[in-house]
């Protein structure tokens, strides 16, 4: 993460936390769905986000909200490790966790590419570890 991205990265984080703090729970969601678009393509951070997410929703009491972060937090594993993102997700359980979104126009610049060969060599990666495991049995 370069150090421009880390620092709105950082910057929306922080603001969803003093948002949390001051009992603004929509504002703080506000802040992390930015913080998730920023942080996405990048494992602790992504988790952080969703971590954060799910404490939002518990404070909210909002079960769906708390069913999909847990779901989003279980995924996000084996996501990072398959080197998928569904680019521009916004991160909450009102969207599909696997629906790419187009990435707002003042977090384009900050927001990387995905690594397609990074992505590519995972799968094959995963790939061959499938077969592999299916032949060992």
């Amino acid at each position: 993460m370069n150090s421009e991205l880390r620092a709105a990265y950082t910057q929306n984080l922080n603001a969803a936390k003093s948002s949390y703090r001051a009992g603004n729970h929509d504002a703080a969601f506000s802040h992390l769905e930015i913080a998730h678009v920023l942080g996405q393509q990048f494992f602790l951070p992504h988790i952080t986000v969703h971590a954060w997410m799910l404490r939002v929703a518990a404070k909210r009491q909002d079960r769906r909200e708390i069913l999909g972060q847990i779901t989003r937090l279980a995924a996000t594993v084996p996501g990072f490790i398959a080197g998928w993102v569904p680019l521009g997700n916004t991160g909450g359980a009102n969207v599909s966790a696997l629906k790419p979104m187009p990435v707002p126009t003042s977090l384009s610049r900050l927001v990387p590419k995905p690594d397609i060969i990074r992505q590519l060599s995972f799968r094959l990666g995963a790939l061959i570890s499938v077969i592999v495991i299916s032949r060992a049995f």
